[in-house]
């Protein structure tokens, strides 16, 4: 597993989908995660520390865990089947690991609460981890070489690559959002 950090928040200006933009810490390989607005604002809301009067469900969820005596380990983005992201968090109940299915989105909304690490499986990075051009700036594939994939593989980046192709990325290495 490879720790990630949130890079930003990004809005397609064609059809206003949201991606969250996870970066390996460690390199300079990205994973774009599309999700939806409502969790988009959860993260953003946490993360530029904008006070809310009322609990949004991700503060809930962060509540609910505390009161039952369980604490947020970590969490981890550990599949990618057919264009759908999966995600578990780990929690820590009594002494004890325990793994909870959850949608990518809701448990990066619930990571940036508990202030825990975001990993990914290298697996889900070299199906859909992203490394920029040095040049142009424009998204590679993971490999960092089209001639290795496949055109089978090309076409499922395809939906990955034409909605990043949407985004402005040229400020990402200086981690705005």
């Amino acid at each position: 597993m490879i720790e990630m950090a949130i890079d930003s928040i990004r809005m397609s200006m064609m059809n206003y989908q949201r991606v969250v933009i996870l970066k390996e810490k460690e390199a300079e390989r990205y994973l774009p995660i599309w999700i939806g607005p409502a969790e988009a604002d959860s993260i953003a809301v946490k993360l530029q520390e904008v006070a809310v009067p009322r609990p949004l469900t991700h503060d809930l969820l962060s509540s609910v865990i505390s009161a039952l005596g369980a604490s947020v380990d970590s969490i981890i983005v550990c599949d990618l089947k057919n264009d759908t992201f999966y995600a578990k968090i780990i929690l820590s109940v009594d002494g004890e690991s325990m793994e909870i299915d959850s949608r990518p989105s809701d448990a990066i909304a619930l990571a940036v609460r508990a202030d825990v690490p975001i990993y990914a499986d290298e697996s889900v990075l070299d199906k859909a981890g992203i490394f920029l051009d040095k040049e142009s700036g424009k998204p590679l594939p993971a490999s960092g070489d089209t001639e290795k994939l496949s055109q089978d593989e090309l076409e499922k980046l395809r939906p990955f690559s034409d909605f990043i192709e949407t985004l402005n990325l040229d400020d990402l290495e200086k981690g705005n959002s």
